[in-house]
């Protein structure tokens, strides 16, 4: 193994200090570990905060900043960062009008960020809580009970990060998130697994003419091992999948801080249909090159164009990565004027930055 760090025990806290060194609208908190903005906390306004296990730069503290989030918690690689970290993240944050978790659904950050949202409501910090979960490949997985969220975190962390910094109030933010996350897909694939430094070797392995079709972020397996034919077949076969898999009914639990205890409700998500309006995400797993991210670009459009989907907004590149993994997602969130609004309000973070 080969890679730009000094040693598997360091290597977090290093790129850590570079992030904020790099970007001084950043903030690194040590022991516990976790990152905010350096003028947090904003009074009178609702703050975002998220967080995972590291090795999906620059998700998530990359995306801190004005118009996103207040704080993240990184874990170590592929990682749940503790509850500990999150509370205290949360209690740094908190400008007064609450703080609203942002999380993956992972079984390891359900678990610690419900405890970490417990120790918030016990301690006087108003707290809300959003499961993310918007990979259509897989009902079930290694990490998780139901769908796995992957990259349209990114574009609820644009959205919501606009809501709060407009003044929405905490209820409505988390009520907005819940109708966003309803409304985005996600599908990814690998041509090669990623390297996780503490294990020094690739996570799996594929032959020459083989890909792993609905990928997880984690190098996870999604719906099966094809074998790879072109870009536009697989773009195709990935298209397809999003919009045959969009409807969705599961449970999901959220802090009610009213009966002070957790709730449930059944939520549903429905599939694109001809005429909606969309964003739509490309996005780099880690190591494709930008010019066939291009290539997937040019090919998606035409998908959705023939399938009636109206393309609002893009986003292409390096969004929500998996280390060095050979591969890429496609997300596909539904919109409305309201929705655009708040994706062209400002946003200046060391990944995102328009209108500042």
């Amino acid at each position: 193994m080969k890679k730009l760090i000094n040693s598997v025990e360091t290597v977090l806290h290093e790129q850590l200090l570079g992030l904020v060194e790099a970007h001084p609208m950043l903030t690194l908190h040590q022991d516990p570990l976790f990152v905010t903005r350096h003028d947090a906390p904003i009074a009178g306004k609702v703050a975002l905060m998220s967080g995972g296990g590291s090795g999906h730069e620059p998700m998530h503290c990359g995306y801190i900043g004005e118009g996103m989030l207040a704080g993240a918690c990184p874990g170590e690689i592929f990682t749940s960062p503790t509850p500990d970290q999150m509370f205290e993240c949360g209690q740094v944050i908190d400008g007064g009008q609450g703080v609203l978790m942002l999380i993956k659904n992972y079984t390891g950050d359900i678990l610690n960020f419900e405890t970490a949202a417990e120790l918030l409501h016990a301690g006087g910090t108003t707290v809300a809580t959003l499961v993310i979960d918007d990979d259509v490949a897989v009902k079930d997985s290694l990490y998780t009970t139901g769908r796995r969220g992957v990259a349209n975190t990114v574009l609820l962390e644009k959205l919501l990060g606009a809501a709060a910094a407009r003044g929405n109030s905490l209820d409505a933010c988390r009520a907005l998130g819940e109708q966003l996350n309803n409304q985005g897909h996600s599908i990814g694939i690998a041509l090669g697994a990623c390297t996780v430094p503490a294990a020094g070797k690739p996570s799996f392995t594929l032959a020459e003419n083989e890909m792993e079709f609905g990928i997880g972020i984690h190098g996870e397996p999604g719906i099966e091992r094809r074998p790879f034919s072109s870009l536009n077949e697989t773009v195709d076969s990935m298209f397809a999948t999003l919009i045959a898999h969009g409807d969705y009914q599961r449970t999901l639990r959220h802090w009610d801080r009213q009966a002070e205890d957790w709730r449930e409700t059944r939520q549903s998500k429905h599939a694109l249909v001809k005429g909606d309006r969309v964003v739509v995400l490309v996005n780099n797993l880690g190591s494709t090159p930008l010019s066939e991210l291009y290539g997937v670009w040019h090919r998606l459009a035409r998908c959705c164009d023939e399938f009636g989907l109206k393309i609002e907004r893009r986003l292409i590149g390096s969004y929500c990565t998996s280390l060095d993994m050979q591969g890429m997602s496609i997300t596909v969130l539904k919109v409305d004027d309201d929705i655009l609004e708040l994706w062209d309000a400002p946003v200046n973070t060391p990944a995102l930055r328009w209108g500042c």
